[in-house]
């Protein structure tokens, strides 16, 4: 390990990249400070932060010109069953591991703590992390095999996440299938580029968006862990989806054997409600990605076809399937990776180097940096869209109320449970206007999907009005 630079080394470093103020307050500090400070600078990328920025600033949108739809490959197709088995076989011969985004605070919830501890079932309350540990248990029975669990987390919650996992006992899953390792950061700066002071020993850091994942997996040793263990693709998804098929044998045999895809990166989309649904979509232009509701021409996001359907409706839901290889290469950059950066211009409080007083801007005067996992598409050969059904696999925890909230979450995942069990002829008792009169929730450990309940009905009816754990 290559020991920190002295403040010698420092300053000349800072004086060829113009970051001299980094230093403005070093007389005043103790030597811990000191010394948190230099290693501090000594992981900023001074000497490509003009490049990101500028690449950032130049970043183009595509034209409405340029932009087609996208044919997605539909979940019940002719041909899901044997696709289906080309999944099976391979998450079988372990071949897989899960991949989850955890780096978020319940903030907007009102929660304190990781999002991933947040209780998000319908009725037994269960936090996020247990319902995607039963998913991936419930599947290593099924298939028989060791499913490794890779859980990036925040310089903000990483020994928060790490506490709960142990206070849970890893979820009754051996604790060296599952791997925690921290998002990477990025320095916050000026209009004119000057990073900010967070404290006087500190800079101002952001953390360095979800396409940040997979510069963060090659850092902590993932991927060589991956490829050394026979694993070839990654299942990855964000910890605010209860509703998430973590592995899932279709998408994966899409990924690896439709022959349009590369078996480099395949997403999931679900059809937009409506027009002004605020989720990015996947559209052509030329290539393969997602253009964002806020950059779509109004001519793109209100399009309609002659039959009234949305044209440019597959919307993203940040769940993809990743070549374990594919992203090596993606990561096979002197800054981790070759995704490119996006801008957000934010307020961010900091300590003025002139005066050294603590300033809570009230307008916006910082650029944050971030990139995103999605840009991932532009470097693929043939990635694939597998357009899946709403309630089957989305049900986001984004806002304290309104969509996308708890309140919506849960019912959607009693819906779920009840479609699941209608299919496998167990009756549930309903309102006249077809709601169910009842509050179920069914674990991932009892039932995958409506065959296993169909095999393993429930041992009780379900009473009107009741609420069930299964």
């Amino acid at each position: 390990m290559r020991n920190t630079p002295t403040l010698a080394e420092t300053k000349q470093r800072l004086e060829r990249t113009g970051q001299e103020h980094l230093l403005a307050f070093w007389e005043s500090l103790d030597d811990a400070r000191r010394a948190e400070l230099l290693a501090a600078i000594a992981t900023l990328p001074l000497e490509h932060l003009g490049s990101m920025l500028s690449q950032a600033a130049s970043l183009a949108k595509p034209a409405a010109s340029e932009i087609r739809p996208v044919r997605p490959y539909m979940r019940g197709m002719a041909d899901a069953e044997k696709y289906r088995t080309i999944g099976d076989d391979l998450v079988r011969r372990g071949k897989v591991a899960a991949f989850i985004v955890a780096g978020g605070q319940g903030t907007r919830l009102g929660w304190k703590g990781p999002k991933g501890t947040f209780p998000a079932t319908p009725v037994a309350g269960k936090p996020l992390f247990r319902v995607f540990a039963e998913q991936i248990m419930a599947a290593e029975r099924a298939y028989g095999v060791r499913i490794p669990w890779f859980v990036m987390t925040s310089e903000a919650n990483h020994d928060e996440t790490e506490r709960f996992f142990e206070d849970n006992r890893w979820f009754g899953r051996p604790r060296g299938d599952t791997m925690l390792f921290a998002q990477g950061m990025v320095p916050s700066v000026t209009l004119d580029g000057k990073v900010m002071l967070e404290h006087a020993w500190q800079p101002a850091l952001n953390p360095d968006g979800h396409g940040g994942s997979l510069k963060a997996l090659r850092q902590a040793g993932a991927i060589d862990h991956m490829q050394a263990s026979g694993i070839e693709h990654l299942c990855y998804f964000q910890v605010d989806n209860p509703n998430v098929h973590v592995i899932d044998p279709l998408f994966l045999g899409l990924h690896v054997a439709a022959p349009d895809s590369s078996a480099e990166m395949s997403s999931k989309s679900v059809l937009k409600r409506d027009t002004t649904e605020k989720v990015g979509v996947f559209v052509k232009a030329p290539r393969l990605t997602v253009l964002e509701y806020s950059d779509a021409p109004k001519e793109i996001s209100d399009a309609r076809d002659a039959s009234g359907e949305i044209i440019y409706g597959e919307g993203s839901i940040a769940i993809h399937v990743i070549g374990v290889e594919f992203i090596r290469k993606l990561t096979d950059h002197p800054l981790g990776s070759v995704l490119p950066w996006h801008r957000a211009i934010k307020k961010v409080p900091f300590v003025d180097p002139a005066t050294g007083q603590r300033t809570e801007p009230a307008e916006p005067n910082a650029i944050k940096l971030e990139s995103f996992v999605f840009d991932a598409l532009h470097e693929a050969e043939s990635p694939i869209v597998l357009r899946t059904d709403r309630v089957e696999e989305f049900a986001p925890i984004k806002n304290a109320s309104g969509e996308d909230s708890p309140a919506t979450s849960k019912a959607i995942q009693v819906e779920r449970a009840v479609r699941w069990l209608k299919e496998a002829g167990v009756p549930v008792p309903c309102h006249a206007n077809g709601q169910p009169d009842c509050a179920i929730e069914i674990s991932p450990l009892t039932a995958r999907g409506p065959d296993d309940l169909r095999r393993h009905p429930p041992a009780k009816a379900i009473v009107a009005g009741s609420e069930m754990l299964l």
